[in-house]
């Protein structure tokens, strides 16, 4: 008769099955995901995601009205002064940055795109101010190409939870992909973000009161 398993320590599940349990996860507690910016179509979520970059999607929703008011599309957008721009993003940090690039890609779109946002990784990272993440974000949520947008509250939680080694935002979003099934990206991306935000911040965290930490995070974190 072969001895009993049943004191065997238990093993630790593996990479896929941790990302299948997280996932699992999220699914429960985020059934819907709704967009946390503020906007009526591709240009306005373009001007959002750009304006949120180093500052949170709260103060973002704040601005965004009245930057709206003065304009809500390219040709409107490019008729204003960078200026009378700035005045209305200061609140969202790098204003002159990002008030710069919000005239100069309204009037690339209206020079090479006939006014609309495209629908390419290439031509939305050639814009100015719109790097991969701010692609990846406006290709998933306004026109629903599976897209991993990872920020760093996104690779922060990769790492604590072992399904990537942290070295860069490229390898955590190379790791994902292969982890979670691609019609999962899109909402996994807000799943996660909102996740981080309730549970899961980066200080101040209490693994014991993790739903996810607690079971799958990586000792010590």
């Amino acid at each position: 008769m072969e001895p009993s398993n049943t004191n065997k320590p238990k093993r630790a599940p593996g990479i896929r099955q941790k990302a299948t349990a997280i996932l699992q996860i999220l699914e429960e507690l985020y059934p819907e995901t709704p967009i946390p910016l503020s906007h009526s179509d591709p240009y306005t979520l373009l001007i959002a995601v750009l304006l949120s970059a180093q500052c949170t999607d709260e103060r973002v929703n704040k601005v965004t009205p009245h930057l709206f008011a003065l304009a809500d599309n390219p040709a409107e957008m490019y008729a204003q002064s960078v200026q009378d721009i700035q005045d209305i993003v200061r609140p969202c940090g790098l204003a002159p940055r990002k008030s710069q690039a919000i005239w100069e890609l309204s009037g690339i779109l209206l020079e090479k795109h006939r006014g609309e946002v495209p629908k390419s990784f290439d031509d939305l990272e050639a814009l100015p101010g719109v790097g991969h993440k701010t692609a990846s974000v406006v290709m998933s949520q306004a026109f629903g190409v599976p897209a991993f947008a990872v920020d760093t509250h996104i690779h922060r939680l990769a790492e604590r939870w072992g399904l990537s080694d942290g070295k860069n935002v490229e390898k955590t979003e190379a790791d994902l992909k292969k982890l979670f099934p691609k019609d999962k990206w899109n909402k996994l991306h807000l799943q996660i973000i909102f996740f981080g935000r309730e549970f899961c911040p980066a200080r101040g965290h209490k693994r014991e009161e993790c739903p996810i930490c607690k079971l799958y995070g990586r000792k010590g974190v």
